[in-house]
């Protein structure tokens, strides 16, 4: 599944080296937490959602294949950069 949500996302964005996929299991169902750039959140999420959703209704298709559930999630890194930028600017 982690191979599968990065081949889509990879393929979206323009820093597909900063994608970082995690996957949390559970007994039944699977948590897939997604980081991408900061500039290219926009471009996962899509016009009113429809790009994300799309990327769900593809997941959970594969998903019930194997019989299991399946949930995605976007994290966003800019709060913890902006804390390494805020330290960076203070020793300066």
């Amino acid at each position: 599944m982690k191979e599968f949500v990065a081949y889509i996302v990879k393929n979206l964005v323009d820093h597909p080296d900063k994608v970082k996929i995690n996957e949390v299991g559970g007994t039944q169902t699977l948590i897939i937490e997604l980081g991408v750039e900061k500039s290219d959140i926009g471009k996962i999420i899509g016009k009113k959602g429809k790009t994300i959703n799309a990327i769900r209704t593809l997941l959970m298709s594969v998903a019930s294949r194997n019989g299991i559930r399946v949930n995605l999630e976007i994290i966003e890194d800019g709060k913890e950069d902006s804390k390494e930028e805020k330290e960076e600017s203070d020793s300066d």
